[in-house]
């Protein structure tokens, strides 16, 4: 069943690839997304922007976990090859995934596919022909805030569909405001 705003997280217990507890509701805003494989072109696309725009909002008190489906092995050669600024964790058995209800979707992944041609080329250059043997698990990002409530939630309508950067900065910037307020 899909998470929807206002909603407490589902409480999941993750792990990052350095063997450290992620905790949800630790003080600080986070975006949780959830990946699909760490051999996803498209995956591997986002985790760039999300890595070059890292330091704006983690300095804004936004944090970034992102989850993949797949074996510490696998997101250890494929996302962390290089450095990441943001926490990883590998969930083999996608148990994020179904706490937060994300769906799989073949058409979401031809869909994908067929629009997101840029994107998937710029991904299979980090992950070569892997990318092309991922599964058919969508993407999906929780916008949570300090307490541990998801504020937004945005379920990826195909296999490349991430909450867009906007949303994102309206999100730590709401948060900036409401201090400023107080």
């Amino acid at each position: 069943m899909k998470v929807l705003a206002p909603a407490q997280a589902p409480r999941v217990s993750l792990v990052d690839i350095n063997g450290e507890p992620v905790v949800v509701g630790n003080g600080r805003k986070l975006l949780l997304s959830l990946f699909r494989e760490a051999t996803c072109p498209f995956c591997n696309f986002r985790v760039y922007e999300l890595t070059h725009n890292y330091k704006g909002f983690s300095a804004l008190g936004l944090d970034i976990v992102a989850v993949f489906s797949s074996n510490r092995d696998d997101v250890m050669r494929f996302i962390a090859k290089q450095p990441r600024p943001f926490r990883m964790v590998a969930d083999p058995e996608a148990r994020a995934h179904q706490a937060f209800g994300v769906e799989s979707s073949i058409w979401g992944k031809i869909k994908a596919m067929m629009l997101r041609i840029g994107a998937m080329m710029r991904g299979m250059a980090s992950v070569g022909m892997r990318g092309l043997a991922t599964g058919n698990l969508m993407p999906a990002d929780f916008l949570i805030d300090e307490h541990g409530r998801v504020v937004e939630t945005y379920y990826g309508q195909d296999a490349g569909d991430h909450i867009p950067m906007e949303r994102l900065e309206l999100f730590v910037a709401r948060g900036i405001a409401a201090r400023a307020s107080q």
